[in-house]
């Protein structure tokens, strides 16, 4: 079967004293009619790799083959199959959204009708608005819109609800959902989990310029041995080395977050009672705890050794 994304050891180095290696021998493979997600830090070389992939990047060395083809062969027929979504579209405040929509489309020899596209992300009352009239919401579903116009295959969507009120981006959700549903292929970048739980059949998590782990997010999440979270906050003496808790039955993993620190347990019921036993006999205080299921975000700290919102060192998108 042919994939829609197919990257094998994708490689980008950006000139410098010293060079600086964004992306690292990447190997990736995304099945058509899937939404694939990408996860990673600002500087984790995901950016990088999915321009490679949609033309805008010449990798370095490696190879990018887009619906079976590559960008050095089939530049036109790749062009015709995908839509872009990127992270920041500007589009001409004095038109319309239908002249927008007109204007993308002229750029297909096929596609779909601009009031069509402009259907497939409700915006038909707005249809003879200016764009600078729009609300941020709607200007990024017009921008959706721009990339489905074509009726492409593969579709790219580079942190498309950042910035958006929770109704855009269930607005969006619903968009991506009805593509992939029609036999569509999404590759979505995002800095909310529970937005590649919800949208995402597989995800890649990037740090440093290559791959960490590919997988369901379900089964990232299994993986983990670990069902939940439990934080907490205490005052009084600890050593900021110190695993506090590492020990205690049923919690297989620690790690601090800021003055937070965070058990994963298997069984809350068991691991609670003895942390706050501990906590007791140490002459601590407890000052919060909460517990919650287990995220991509507990997967990425766990590969990278550190949160979704640090800066990767050594890569530069």
């Amino acid at each position: 079967m042919t994939y829609a994304i197919e990257c094998r050891q994708l490689t980008k180095t950006w000139p410098g004293n010293p060079p600086v290696e964004a992306v690292r021998g990447i190997d990736l493979a995304v099945d058509q009619g899937t939404c694939f997600g990408v996860l990673g830090p600002n500087g984790a070389g995901k950016t990088t790799t999915i321009e490679i992939c949609e033309g805008l990047l010449e990798a370095t060395s490696g190879e990018a083959l887009i619906l079976g083809r590559s960008w050095k062969t089939h530049p036109d027929e790749i062009r015709e199959q995908i839509g872009l979504s990127l992270q920041e579209t500007r589009l001409s405040e004095k038109l319309t959204v239908l002249e927008t929509l007109t204007l993308f489309r002229s750029f297909y020899r096929d596609g779909l009708d601009p009031m069509e596209a402009i259907a497939k992300v409700s915006l038909q009352e707005k249809t003879n608005a200016r764009i600078k009239s729009l609300s941020g919401g709607q200007k990024q579903r017009v921008a959706v819109a721009t990339a489905l116009v074509g009726n492409p295959k593969l579709l790219f969507l580079d942190e498309p609800t950042t910035g958006l009120d929770p109704q855009s981006r269930r607005d969006l959700w619903r968009i991506i959902t009805e593509f992939r549903e029609a036999g569509g292929t999404v590759l979505l970048t995002t800095h909310y989990m529970d937005e590649a739980e919800r949208l995402c059949d597989r995800v890649a998590i990037f740090d440093r310029g290559k791959i960490l782990a590919i997988d369901s997010p379900q089964k990232l999440i299994a993986d983990l041995g670990a069902e939940h979270m439990v934080v907490f906050t205490v005052s009084g003496s600890m050593d900021p080395a110190d695993d506090f808790g590492a020990g205690l039955p049923g919690v297989i993993g620690v790690r601090r977050e800021s003055e937070h620190r965070c058990l994963s347990v298997r069984e809350p019921h068991i691991a609670i009672p003895s942390l706050l036993a501990l906590i007791n006999q140490q002459g601590l205080q407890l000052t919060s705890l909460t517990t919650r299921q287990a995220t991509l975000e507990d997967v990425f700290v766990h590969y990278a050794g550190h949160g979704l919102n640090d800066e990767s060192e050594g890569a530069r998108r």
